[in-house]
């Protein structure tokens, strides 16, 4: 009966590492699908590397004082607009409070520094909480459903910093 017992124990280790790993690696190709190309098409200005990003299917949200919800076009239309610009320069990162993924599906919400003028004397920093739904198709994620707020302005940088690097996934 022991015996018994400790093979249990020791299925029921197996299982739960075999899960975290496969947790971990959708989170390695998010971070690389998603966040690495999302940082880039904005840094970049690529209209066409973060309309690929987004899911036909998209449903944008802005929550907070800004409060929208619109279809694929209508919100990265503002984008391609504005990033026919060259002189813009900006960047965005992001930060995380939760991330779940399993079978092709994620949930992650977190906290963005998007930065304008970065590293000049007229730099800005603005800070916002996001939430996404990602689904796997034809082996690339996708942004399915992106909701952010500022939170009635609440979010700043000590909101960022308090939350976990792109690739700290022991945090999950």
């Amino acid at each position: 009966m022991k015996r018994l017992s400790t093979c249990i124990v020791c299925l029921l280790i197996i299982l739960c590492n075999k899960v975290t790993a496969q947790n971990i690696n959708e989170l390695r190709e998010i971070n690389t699908q998603i966040w690495s190309n999302f940082t880039k098409s904005f840094e970049t200005l690529d209209y066409q590397l973060f309309e690929s990003l987004h899911s036909d299917d998209l449903i944008r949200v802005n929550g907070g004082d800004y409060k929208s919800i619109k279809r694929k076009d209508a919100y990265l239309g503002t984008y391609k607009s504005r990033w026919t610009d060259s002189s813009i320069k900006q960047t965005i990162s992001f930060r995380f409070l939760e991330r779940i993924s399993k079978d092709g599906m994620s949930s992650e919400r977190g906290i963005y520094k998007f930065t304008i003028n970065p590293d000049t004397e007229s730099q800005k920093s603005y800070y916002g909480k996001f939430h996404v739904i990602l689904k796997k198709k034809d082996n690339r994620w996708k942004i399915l459903i992106d909701y952010d707020s500022t939170e009635n302005k609440s979010i700043n940088e000590a909101s960022y910093n308090e939350a976990f690097p792109l690739d700290e996934f022991s945090s999950y």
